[in-house]
This record gives C-alpha cells, structure tokens and sequence, in this order.
C-alpha cells in the first residue's frame, strides 16, 4: 500500500531550485498519481484517502513555485 512516504514527494525548498523542465517533469508525474488515486477513490480500492488531499496540495505548491519564477508548466 502507499504511504505518503511512499509518494516521493520533493520539499518545497527543491521545488524552487529546479528548472522549468524538471519543474513540468514534476507536475506531469504528481498529476498522474493523483489521477491513479482519485479513480481507485471512485472504484473503492483505496483505503487511505489522505494521499488525495497531499498531492492536490503538492501540485498546487509545484504550480505556485512556477508561476512566481515566470515560467508556464500549465
């Protein structure tokens, strides 16, 4: 089973030394995850809902490190 360890997710102090491509990279990946989650949500296979709500706030935390450097990662 994940855990929120498990998830790889980078501390925001990383976040703001990437690049616009690794940033992209970054979003790319914790936005597939977090549609895997959200779709074995729905299909109720998952049994630890609070993955949800830490990767909508991390890709929330990746979109704001990207618009404050001027870059577009969508």
């Amino acid at each position: 089973m994940k855990e929120l360890k498990d998830l790889k997710l980078q501390e925001i102090s990383k976040l703001k030394d990437m690049d616009e491509k690794t940033l992209k990279a970054e979003l790319v990946s914790a936005s597939k995850n977090l549609y895997t989650l959200t779709m074995k949500l729905e299909l109720g296979e998952l049994k630890q809902s609070h993955l949800i709500k830490a990767l909508r706030r991390y890709v929330a935390q990746i979109k704001t490190v990207a618009n404050t450097k001027g870059f577009n990662v969508g």
